[in-house]
This record gives C-alpha cells, structure tokens and sequence, in this order.
C-alpha cells in the first residue's frame, strides 16, 4: 500500500483543514503538570504538517519536529514557523543525548516500534524532562445528538479506512515503556470545538479512510459531493460543536 500521508494533497489538507485540537490538549498538559514557565527545547515526534509542533511552541521556547513523511515536512514551516523540521522516525531519533526537555508524540507511536521509541525517548531526554503521549479520535460527535454519530457511521461503511492501519497505543500498553522511563501520570479528555458545516466537510476530506477510497480509484470529487449533500440535513447551515475524545500520558525517568 502506498503511504497515504505523502499521497497528493494530504499534507496540505492536514496544514490547513484540520481543527486546533492539539492547543486545547496542550493546554491540559500545561495546567496537570503545572508548568508555569516555558521549557527550553521541545520535540515533536511525528509532527504531520506541523500542528502539533505549533501547539508545542506553547510550552517550549525551542521546538524540532520530525516526521518520515517528506511531503508532510514540507508544509511545516508555514504552519509553526520558528520551529525546526526534519524527516526522522520515532525509532532513531535525530537529536543529542539529554538534550530535550519534553517530547511530545500526537498519533504518531502506532506506526512506530515502541521498544525502540523508548530507548531513544530515554536517551534524549534530560534529567528532569517529560515524554507526553497523546492522541484522540475523529470529530464525530455533537454534544447531546447523535446526529453526527450516524453520519460518520456511514461515512466509514461507504468509505471503509485501511485495513491493519497502526497499533493500538493507549495508557495501559504505554506502562509497559522498559528500563529508563515510567508511565508517571494519565487523563482523559474531551475536547468540544464549534465548526461551521464547510469547516468540518474539509476536515472530514482528510481522514485516510478517504485517501485509502481515492488510492484504489474513488474520484475524490465524488466523495466530496456525497459527504457536502448527506451532511447538509445534519448542520443544517449553522455551525455546531464538535467533540474530540481523547488520553495523554506522562513518561519520565524511572
């Protein structure tokens, strides 16, 4: 299978289609761990198009975002600017030793080795530093309807995602992390966000469920005209808000 992430325009889908969930999340890292200062330097593993990293900015004066990804990492500089970017996988991370002091990972440890990640997670982080983990799922949810719930049932029966697409990543397999680091702290979270019905069809064009349909011959046109007229009845022209669910969890030094 082709990798979805560098097919033609799911970079640029990802710059500017996805919604601000990673500030929001970032945020509850900030007030659990009750940093009251910005760190010095940052890492993004796994960082996409670079919203992650923008988020990061938040809490880290000097931030490096790696993905495997180079049509991802092309788009980067746009989106955070200030940051650094490289192409790098989680399993070789391309940074000194005990240089970072917080590494974040976005959705991104399901592609990756985790026994690997964890050596080098242990390896580059400083003494006091953090690796936060975290991910959550799709936007397919209104609060108290389920109107949006059936559609994007639908959504994922007419456009069914890749099989076998990652490994499951969650708090309780992340305990297991090996010599050097200890799952210290976890939370789940929900995060609503107001979205406007044409906001919410371009982000529902960036789920890989839909770069999967397009990659086995699906116009992409077609499934944007399907998703524009079955999801018209369900915002009825008026913007709603959309809820992400979610967990991150805290790895230090054991």
């Amino acid at each position: 299978m082709v990798d979805l992430y560098s097919m033609p325009g799911m970079a640029a889908g990802y710059a500017t289609a996805r919604p601000p969930v990673h500030p929001e999340v970032i945020a509850l890292v900030r007030e659990d761990l009750r940093f009251t200062t910005p760190l010095d330097r940052g890492l993004d593993v796994g960082c996409g198009a670079g919203l992650s990293t923008k988020a990061l900015q938040l809490i880290a004066r000097d931030c490096v975002g790696i993905d495997p990804s180079e049509a991802m990492i092309r788009c980067c500089g746009a989106v955070a600017p200030g940051a650094s970017f490289r192409v790098g996988r989680a399993e070789s991370l391309p940074v000194p030793a005990r240089s970072m002091d917080i590494i974040t990972a976005a959705g991104s440890l399901n592609y990756a080795d985790l026994g690997l990640f964890y050596a080098e997670a242990a390896r580059v982080l400083a003494g006091s530093g953090v690796v936060v983990v975290y991910d959550f799922s799709a936007g397919r949810s209104f609060r108290g309807s389920g109107d949006l719930d059936g559609w994007f049932e639908e959504f994922m029966h007419r456009y069914p995602p890749p099989p076998s697409f990652g490994n499951e990543v969650n708090p309780g397999i992340l305990h297991d992390c090996g010599p050097g680091l200890r799952l210290s702290h976890h939370r789940e979270f929900e995060v609503g966000l107001e979205m406007a019905p044409a906001a919410y069809l371009n982000y529902a064009l960036t789920e890989t469920n839909v770069a999967y349909a397009v990659q086995n011959g699906t116009p992409q046109a077609g499934i944007r005209s399907w998703c524009e007229a079955t999801l018209a009845p369900v915002f009825r022209a008026s913007p709603r808000e959309v809820l992400f669910r979610g967990y991150f969890a805290c790895l230090t030094r054991s």
